[in-house]
């Protein structure tokens, strides 16, 4: 250890009549403890947000969506996959249609999302399968649908129940439920109907046509790319869309919000910075005598800086690290015990989700502490180089 670091050790553990000081430094570091700690858990949990949400909008759709700029019919669906088979990139394909309809329960009515399938492919493309929780997936024949546990629950429906529907064009089906599925996405749940999609071709009248065509690649973080070579291939009758192109506006405020409570958050460590100035600045004058003495026998200038520097880095790196400490038992407390339920209409989720990124939120918070920490020892510790040892000994 060297000399001026231990000098700082000695100063922070100060004894007798410095308990005073004492005192302070230990104000310091829990005011640093507390915004770390604060900071880490608030992005934590805007991190789950972002991460559970993401997870959920792709569980329920597709990490590319294929349309074109006219009306699809099934035999492009066939000739695409011939085509895109020898993509690496890809690994499945679906085709779907959808549009709106209208259905009736005991004179309650509810316009709702129609989405149709093909289940044997779907499985493969997106969550749905994973997400069935009464009924089967593989009952999803011609004739069936499959709702939304929030559905189910507002009108009553059970697996085998009838469900009467409207088309857009006034015709009226009767479907049996072959299922009911739980995504944990409360606008999902109640709001999207999943049928065959013979089924679904039947009720929107588009005969052998569909809307869309679903993939899912290897990575959903490379659409982008994959999106941009696809392109090429199918040519500029097709209209090519990620899920973060269609969900920008939701993951950009999601973003927005993540960025404005690092910022509002780090103000708390700002101000603790200030118990470490004034903790610095105190123990300068009570140190006066030490600092003559210290200089009189030759130290440098940039020592006693130095000393004063190390003594409010140990008070930023210690409460940084109570802080970090405690930030994460308290993410690893709320994601085991999840004792923070979310009213799921509001926020999608019934839960509190919490996801700990190291690099860069964790990186970046302890960074910013120790930067705040080491700007707000520059005045105090050049206060202290400053002096000279004729005036700090001259009333000694």
């Amino acid at each position: 250890m060297s000399v001026n670091l231990f000098i700082s050790w000695r100063y922070l553990l100060t004894k007798r009549k410095e308990k005073f000081i004492s005192l302070i430094s230990v104000i310091s570091v829990m005011g640093i403890a507390i915004g770390v700690m604060a900071l880490i858990v608030v992005i934590g949990v805007m991190t789950g947000f972002d991460r559970d949400l993401r997870d959920k909008i792709v569980g329920n759709f597709s990490h590319i969506a294929i349309s074109g700029v006219r009306p699809m019919d099934y035999s492009e669906f066939e000739s695409m996959a011939a085509k895109l088979k020898s993509y690496s990139e890809v690994k499945a394909l679906s085709p779907y249609v959808q549009g709106q309809v209208l259905i009736e329960e005991e004179h309650r009515f509810m316009a709702l999302g129609l989405k149709g399938i093909e289940p044997e492919r779907e499985q493969y493309v997106t969550k749905i399968k994973d997400y069935v929780i009464n009924g089967s997936f593989q009952d999803l024949v011609p004739g069936t649908v499959i709702v939304g546990k929030e559905l189910a629950l507002y009108l009553g429906l059970k697996v085998g129940s009838e469900l009467k529907i409207y088309s857009p064009f006034g015709k009226q089906y009767k479907l049996k439920i072959a299922g009911i599925f739980k995504s944990g996405m409360y606008d999902y749940d109640l709001n999207l109907l999943l049928v065959n999609l013979q089924t679904g071709q039947n009720i929107l009248e588009m005969g052998r046509g569909i809307s869309a065509v679903a993939l899912k690649l290897d990575n959903m973080f490379a659409a982008d790319k994959v999106r941009d070579k696809i392109q090429k291939v199918l040519g500029f009758d097709y209209n090519l869309k990620t899920w973060m192109e269609a969900n920008q506006s939701f993951f950009a405020a999601l973003k927005l919000e993540k960025l404005t409570m690092f910022i509002i958050l780090t103000l708390i460590i700002l101000v603790a910075s200030f118990n470490i100035i004034s903790t610095l600045v105190v123990l300068v004058v009570d140190k006066t005598k030490d600092i003559g003495i210290l200089k009189a026998l030759g130290m440098s200038s940039g020592d006693i800086r130095r000393i004063f520097t190390y003594e409010g880095l140990i008070i930023g790196s210690l409460g940084t690290f109570l802080g970090s400490s405690g930030g994460f038992i308290l993410c690893l407390l709320l994601k085991k015990y999840q004792f923070i339920k979310l009213p799921q209409d509001i926020y999608y989720i019934n839960r509190l989700p919490v996801a700990i990124e190291f690099w860069p939120d964790v990186a970046l918070i302890i960074t910013s502490a120790l930067v705040i920490t080491f700007v707000s020892t520059f005045y105090p510790a050049n206060k202290a180089a400053r002096l000279v040892p004729v005036e700090a000994l001259r009333y000694e």
